[in-house]
């Protein structure tokens, strides 16, 4: 027997479930289908537990910097394999309330891996029950990414490693050789070296975290070399001469004119992902594919009737809040109403490294290549008592326009993660740095940062 929905997800990440939960409020009869645990990567190999580590570490960089403070602990250590329970227990937790969201919403579990049988026809196997057909009335494919394997250092979970096998080794590697300085390699070179690894970090283009804006990415690499992370820029690693022993990994990098040979106990190659597209019956419909990914409309639609993409299979930002939002923007058109699509510019972006980084529209240079005439507002956190307090260095970046636009924010600092939404929401609202300037921030507080860097903006900054 064929079951039939409303509205089926084919994946169960964050953008599958949250878009499932969307469409049975719309009263959308609706299932999942899901070959692995519910959640996704976000929740079992990404964003969850390798912040849960990344926690660990901080209070551990924290505990080791209190004597300024007057706070000295005596005798302290890492105890990794605790760290890892929590990271189990923290992940475990939020899984069991994904599964009571299921139940609580209506939605159907199907288990099982899911192939296309026709334009919006599923074939699942692999489930207790054995195969089962299901038909959906819309099918919204969300099927994820893995990360990107490079010929000649394929992963082999022990001396060449993915994001996927890092999070989950039993030990603080001795020594590590990250190569891809976006927000994968970043955050675990800052994980190992505060737990005491020697960590080189390899990267092609000529700063770190490349896709931020410049000076976040100058910044940054100011922190990591004080904290001792070696840092490679503009380096071009030769993928044949990576070497593996019972000892660990070598590697050869070409850089300002000359090679350097590396050697330490993991490579981790954190060079991006690769969307989940193939294997799943794409090539007997009409959904187009650019690079793997699978192009949408502003609703999520592809060029198949029907059927809609989102998260990271359907490109641009590959993060879990964006696909959380396109799943809610399907979910609604499949449902009939008329959502606004996604605006890329107000795509927040988050790192969890030490220090942080958080982000939202266009870098300056993005900006004047766009054609922007750019008005540029920068506050430093050494002007700001709560971030003395920290004792962090950074700042906050604000790209306005002539037209009195905000552009782009751009932060870099202890927990400014937490400050990015302000400046989305002000997105959202078309807030103008006038505006942003004039809102009142708490003090003393972090936040007082965006505030002073939307005065800077305009000549206006207090503190400075």
């Amino acid at each position: 027997m064929t079951d039939r929905f409303d509205a089926v997800f084919l994946g169960g990440g964050m953008g599958g479930y949250v878009g499932a939960i969307r469409a049975a409020q719309l009263g959308l009869r609706t299932a999942v289908v899901e070959e692995d645990k519910l959640g996704g990567c976000c929740l079992h190999r990404g964003c969850i537990p390798t912040k849960a580590l990344l926690q660990a570490a901080f209070v551990l960089d924290q505990a080791r910097g209190g004597e300024r403070l007057g706070v000295r602990a005596a005798g302290l250590e890492l105890d990794w394999a605790q760290a890892g329970r929590f990271r189990d227990q923290v992940v475990a937790q939020l899984h069991r309330g994904v599964e009571f969201l299921m139940k609580k919403n209506r939605i159907e579990v199907v288990r099982g891996r899911g192939r296309l049988d026709g334009p919006r026809r599923l074939t699942v196997a692999g489930g207790e029950g054995g195969a089962r057909e299901v038909e959906a009335a819309s099918l919204v494919v969300a099927t994820g990414s893995r990360p990107k394997q490079l010929p000649g250092a394929e992963a082999d979970g022990r001396a060449v490693l993915t994001s996927d096998h890092a999070l989950t080794l039993d030990h603080v590697p001795a020594s590590a050789i990250v190569l891809g300085a976006g927000a994968v390699g970043v955050e675990f070179a800052s994980l190992w070296r505060s737990c005491g690894a020697e960590v080189t970090v390899v990267e092609m283009l000529d700063r770190l975290v490349p896709l931020e804006d410049r000076a976040i990415g100058v910044e940054l690499q100011k922190h990591f070399e004080a904290r001792g992370i070696h840092c490679r820029v503009g380096a071009v690693l030769d993928l044949a001469s990576v070497t593996r022993d019972d000892a660990g990994v070598s590697v050869t990098i070409s850089r300002d004119g000359g090679e350097e040979r590396l050697r330490a106990e993991v490579l981790l190659v954190a060079v991006g992902r690769t969307p989940c597209s193939d294997g799943i019956g794409l090539e007997g419909t009409g959904v187009e594919l650019e690079r793997g990914f699978i192009r949408t409309g502003p609703d999520q639609g592809t060029a198949e009737p029907g059927v809609y993409a989102i998260g990271d299979v359907a490109g641009g930002f590959l993060l879990a809040h964006k696909g959380s939002h396109e799943g809610m923007i399907a979910a609604e058109a499949i449902a009939g109403r008329h959502p606004h699509p996604l605006d890329p510019n107000l795509v927040t972006r988050t790192t969890y490294c030490t220090p942080q980084i958080a982000s939202l529209g266009l870098s300056e240079e993005e900006a004047r290549a766009a054609g922007h005439e750019v008005r540029v507002g920068t506050f430093p956190l050494t002007a700001n008592g709560r971030s003395i307090i920290w004792g962090e260095r950074g700042f906050c970046k604000i790209v306005a326009g002539a037209d009195d636009t905000v552009l782009g924010v751009h932060i870099i600092g202890a927990e400014v993660t937490e400050l990015i939404y302000a400046a989305s929401l002000g997105g959202l609202l078309e807030a103008t740095p006038f505006e942003m300037g004039r809102a009142v921030a708490p003090h003393p507080t972090v936040s007082e940062i965006v505030m002073e860097a939307a005065l800077a903006a305009n000549g206006e900054a207090i503190h400075i």
